[in-house]
């Protein structure tokens, strides 16, 4: 048998996003049989000290702490970015003009010009097989894998209603400290962009079909924030001292009409108080429906409107056979999996489009519609319109 190619990797950033990225670098070869060797080649951070720790913990062979060095390395193949909102053009674009595939973590930029501008350099970049692709992991959990099947292959007869939401509680407390997540130009906007992406793309993906039309709201809740030190907000300290202003929404809701003549609703809130990480999505059709919830991610709730009202009902489907998209990799039936396995099935796919120089999804062309329906529902907000086309 022949050795298979490599492919290495350089990622950029190695917090919350990175830690889950790095997992499943390391995991995915493990389970899934990749059609490329993949090298977890060198990780790159500002701080040398912290991030040769946070390689040595994550897995990976070497560091960078400038990441103009890293896509300049002749051993990297894909860049890997889990750097907040401001930088990600930046990167994604040098990286794909070097000949390298990039992995970009949602959204996909803090504006739509950015998003246009990486969009427009995979478009140029594929050209020469160099590929690239948007991180919505939530496309990749087993039960939505399964539910997209079953509404394309017409289960739920005509959509008619498509209901999201997205609900957190972390920034309830007003002394939470003021952090990148809450600030316009590191993030590009607040619940909005940083987990209303997460449903604007879901329900889009559901039901192959795009947004074309959108009225929303935005509302920020606390308007000034302890600025952080140290790592810790300033408590006790009294409004104005030591504060900073909060720039981007703490919620965001939104309606959305479908081009196929669905309607949606959405809502994103990280003032949801009890609610921690609950993504729910429910589609409506002539025929039946679907429910899921990323708290109870293995799950989904099927409704047949073909069985006599006597005896209909919402069934449980617990997601886990292994005919389930996905699923044969891990556990017999009825062993559950997690949150991360989302960025675990999103390496395998990767890797497997470009050994097969196949343009994987979401493309970049994917993240900026996204970006441009949360920039239809801003602008809808701040001049307190009915309704603009996307």
């Amino acid at each position: 048998m022949s050795e298979k190619a490599r492919l290495n990797v350089g990622m950029v950033g190695y917090a919350f996003m990175g830690k889950a990225h790095s997992h499943a670098w390391m995991t995915a070869p493990r389970f899934f049989d990749l059609p490329r060797e993949v090298g977890m080649t060198a990780l790159c951070g500002r701080n040398g000290e912290r991030t040769a720790a946070a390689a040595a913990n994550l897995g990976w062979s070497s560091i960078e702490t400038d990441w103009h060095e890293l896509i300049a390395r002749d051993d990297i193949d894909l860049i890997d970015i889990c750097t907040p909102g401001d930088s990600h053009a930046e990167i994604a674009i040098a990286a794909l003009r070097a000949g390298k595939h990039v992995l970009c973590e949602k959204p996909l930029a803090n504006t739509v010009a950015e998003a246009e501008a990486m969009s427009a350099a995979a478009t140029e970049a594929a050209k020469h097989g160099v590929l690239s692709m948007v991180g919505f992991t939530n496309r990749r959990v087993p039960a939505i894998a399964l539910a997209r099947k079953m509404i394309a292959a017409g289960r739920l007869g005509v959509i008619r209603q498509v209901r999201a939401s997205y609900q957190q509680d972390w920034i309830v407390d007003p002394l939470v400290p003021l952090a990148w997540r809450l600030q316009k130009d590191r993030a590009g906007s607040g619940s909005l962009g940083d987990i209303g992406a997460h449903i604007a793309d879901l329900a889009q993906f559901l039901l192959g079909d795009r947004i074309v039309a959108t009225s929303g709201t935005l509302e920020t809740f606390i308007k000034t924030r302890p600025i952080q030190a140290d790592g810790t907000g300033l408590a006790g300290a009294k409004a104005g001292e030591g504060f900073g202003e909060v720039t981007v929404d703490d919620a965001a809701w939104f309606l959305g009409r479908f081009a196929g003549g669905a309607v949606g609703s959405f809502e994103a809130t990280r003032f949801a108080t009890g609610r921690k990480n609950a993504l729910t999505i429910e589609v409506n059709g002539a025929d039946g429906s679907v429910v899921w919830n990323l708290e109870d991610l293995n799950v989904l709730h099927y409704y047949d409107n073909h069985l006599p009202a006597v005896e209909a009902g919402f069934r449980r489907i617990l997601a886990t056979e292994p005919d389930t998209p996905y699923y044969s990799a891990w556990w017999p039936a009825g062993h559950t999996i997690g949150w991360e396995h989302g960025f675990i099935h999103q390496v395998y796919d990767l890797v497997t489009a470009i050994a097969a120089g196949e343009q994987p999804t979401p493309s970049f062309a994917d993240g900026l519609y996204v970006q441009k329906v949360l920039d239809a529902v801003e602008r809808s907000s701040a001049s307190r319109s009915t309704w603009l086309d996307v």
